[in-house]
């Protein structure tokens, strides 16, 4: 696999985990790919390697409950913004910026409500990244990902309770910082 086929596979991954509930296909999907559980971490890999596949999507399940529904969601003005308010339409700067950038979203074919959500956002990274659009790769990275989903990993790593979404949040800050240093040097 070459560099933008991980690249692309990785984005595909971070959306999905960030996403939706875990449910037993995925947890199932992960058991299979060693290669995967090793990028995560130890501590993932041990995870799989050692514990009951039904124990682990139970876990897995009531983290991402935990953490994403019960509370916080993974949604930039959120974070950013003291009021908590999800702007709508090209009044949130992430909608302008994939409408300018040619990515379309239909809000009603998924159940997640705000287009700045972390998940949408690397859906968007992963069409960027395969289309080769490497400055509104760069341009996203600094002006919206790395402001904000670096210290929300950091700080929801401590309500996280299975080693999956520890290693994940962990690495999902390692490869955004070293996905935006490759992009910088790219145009060096």
């Amino acid at each position: 696999m070459d560099n933008k086929q991980q690249r692309v596979f990785i984005y595909a991954f971070l959306s999905r985990v960030f996403s939706e509930t875990p449910d037993r296909a995925f947890v199932e999907d992960v058991s299979r790919n060693i290669g995967l559980q090793q990028l995560l971490g130890r501590e993932t890999e041990d995870y799989f390697k050692f514990m009951d596949l039904e124990k682990i999507a139970d876990e897995i399940n009531v983290d991402y409950s935990s953490m994403f529904l019960l509370h916080t969601q993974p949604i930039e003005s959120f974070v950013l913004d003291a009021k908590q308010e999800a702007l709508v339409g090209l009044q949130n700067p992430v909608m302008e910026f994939y409408f300018r950038n040619g990515f379309e979203i239909d809000m009603n074919q998924t159940d997640i409500l705000a287009p700045d959500h972390l998940g949408i956002e690397f859906g968007f990274m992963q069409t960027v990244v395969f289309r080769d659009e490497f400055k509104a790769q760069r341009e996203f990275l600094e002006t919206h990902l790395l402001k904000w989903v670096i210290p929300y990993l950091l700080g929801m790593k401590g309500m996280a309770s299975t080693p999956f979404y520890r290693d994940v949040f962990d690495f999902t800050v390692e490869f955004l910082a070293s996905d935006y240093h490759s992009l910088v040097e790219l145009e060096s």
